[in-house]
């Protein structure tokens, strides 16, 4: 999913067998539309319009599912996903008339028709497609165009009144926003119907401070952005008590935790894996507003990521200040290394990084767990599973002390680590990280999710490779090295250098 939005005012591989998969209008307060009984639209004390919920709900329920307001594909991806349902598909149907949209089947195709049509003339008259930006804002105008910006069914709040952030842009960000519109204005039709400048920039303030990141049917990749209009009522809490997920064409507004009739509905704009100060640095700069949740005002778990070596003799702070900078140098060379392709030297950075910091940082320290993280990812890629599932072990540990016990990206890194071990040979271990992150993602994802039924399938696996380990170990081996033996050894897919998916979409 996984997953960039910012209101200040209102205030935020397919898994199949385990050799197959692969690693790495503020509208009125108090109102409700339809199939949004179960949530409200209410002022939050600093923060602006916020949500809140109007019956108790328990970890894993879906407090509401919406379907986008408008949507695109990337760019980069818009001939391997699909533009209805922005799944990634083997062979696609390409539209016969722009030659731009692409498509599963007719079904896709049909679905997508009334979102496409208007785009599709365009295009060809264009002559080329342009910016998923641009297509972005067309499609918002077009629908403004067929049905009006007032509340459809099911909204909450109106295209109109969602937040742009136009007034608190930069220099830079002024001037890119004036190339769009000059862009705009090359590509929409005069026979459409034509809006002001000024509503024209709400538009792609809205996109930029409300673009919801789509990702593929598995959750990995970041595929699309789209506009929810309901969603972008829900503010941000680094530690919140709701997560979102796109599945089966929605996003899914997911509960982390308990919660009661009139508390207020949060989500997690940023990653938590950082500390406080951090956090708010780049929410004030993405999002545009400080920060005031519990974690932030309390630096609560910012011991735990900038941790150092208990036992014996403490490093002195001029060493641990040393270290951490050579961690940071190295992952600028480790980054320049994953971008050239070179694995093997990424490894060699990764084991120097780890012998530097082992003496002297703490298990949690957010410097020791992202060097673990790469090196458990690459080494799985490079086939060397045994020191890869040693990694990934020590950065589960370390994850777990830090993250929400229901957080998603928790439960993804857990599976990948299950999965590590796994080819490790090591069935006892793997077997109970898939389990672990099982139990995560029917929270973070549900049981209908694709991810999550590929998972179960997992489970179910290494459940039964585990009784046949347990009722004999010396047979169990020999049965899975003969299996394996007459399989073509499967390469896993190159490591990634994007992170896993935001959940709000912020413009490179």
């Amino acid at each position: 999913m996984v997953l960039q939005q910012v209101k200040v005012d209102r205030s935020d591989g397919r898994f199949g067998s385990l050799r197959d998969t692969y690693l790495p209008s503020l509208g009125v307060p108090g109102m409700t539309k339809g199939g949004m009984e179960s949530v409200e639209v209410f002022t939050s004390e600093g923060k602006g319009r916020g949500l809140k919920a109007q019956k108790e709900f328990l970890p894993g329920d879906v407090i509401f599912a919406e379907p986008a307001y408008a949507a695109v594909v990337f760019d980069s991806l818009t001939h391997v996903i699909c533009h209805t349902c922005f799944k990634r598909q083997e062979r696609l149907h390409r539209c016969g008339q722009c030659k731009f949209a692409y498509y599963c089947d007719r079904t896709c195709q049909r679905a997508a028709w009334l979102n496409h049509k208007n785009e599709c003339s365009a295009i060809k008259k264009h002559g080329k497609a342009p910016t998923e930006n641009i297509r972005l804002a067309a499609r918002i105008m077009w629908k403004i165009e067929r049905e009006g910006s007032g509340l459809g069914e099911g909204c909450l709040v109106s295209i109109d009144d969602l937040q742009n952030h136009v007034d608190s842009l930069g220099e830079e960000e002024k001037k890119e926003l004036r190339a769009d519109v000059e862009s705009f204005l090359e590509f929409w039709p005069p026979q459409s119907q034509q809006f002001g400048m000024q509503y024209i920039s709400h538009i792609f303030g809205v996109i930029s401070c409300n673009g919801f990141t789509l990702s593929d049917q598995r959750g990995l990749q970041a595929v699309g952005v789209g506009i929810f209009p309901n969603l972008c009522q829900a503010n941000h809490d680094c530690w919140p008590n709701c997560t979102v997920i796109f599945n089966n064409g929605k996003i899914e507004l997911r509960a982390l935790s308990k919660i009661s009739p009139g508390d207020e509905l949060t989500v997690s704009y940023v990653d938590f894996l950082n500390v406080s100060e951090e956090r708010r640095k780049q929410l004030k700069k993405q999002y545009y507003f400080d920060c005031t949740c519990e974690h932030c005002k309390k630096h609560i778990k910012d011991d735990l990521m900038l941790a150092v070596k208990e036992g014996g003799s403490k490093p002195s702070a001029e060493t641990v200040k040393e270290v951490i900078q050579f961690s940071k140098d190295t992952l600028e060379k480790i980054n320049k290394a994953r971008m050239e392709g070179l694995y093997h030297e990424v490894v060699k950075l990764c084991r120097e990084c780890l012998k530097k910091q082992e003496p002297v940082l703490g298990d949690t320290n957010i410097y020791l767990l992202r060097i673990l993280s790469i090196a458990s990812e690459v080494l799985s890629y490079l086939q060397m599973f045994e020191e890869a599932a040693d990694y990934a072990k020590r950065m589960v540990d370390g994850y777990l002390k830090i993250y929400h016990p229901n957080n998603a990206q928790l439960g993804m890194a857990v599976m990948r680590a299950g999965v590590t071990h796994w080819h490790a040979g090591l069935i006892e271990a793997g077997h109970g990280l898939i389990c672990k992150a099982y139990a995560i993602l029917l929270i973070t994802h549900g049981p209908s999710h694709p991810i999550t039924k590929d998972l179960e399938v997992m489970r179910v696996q290494t459940e039964m490779e585990l009784r046949m380990f347990q009722q004999n170990e010396y047979m169990y081996y020999k049965m899975r090295e003969a299996a394996l033996k007459n399989q073509k050894i499967q390469v896993m897919p190159e490591p990634s250098n994007e992170a896993s998916p935001s959940l709000f979409h912020k413009k490179e």
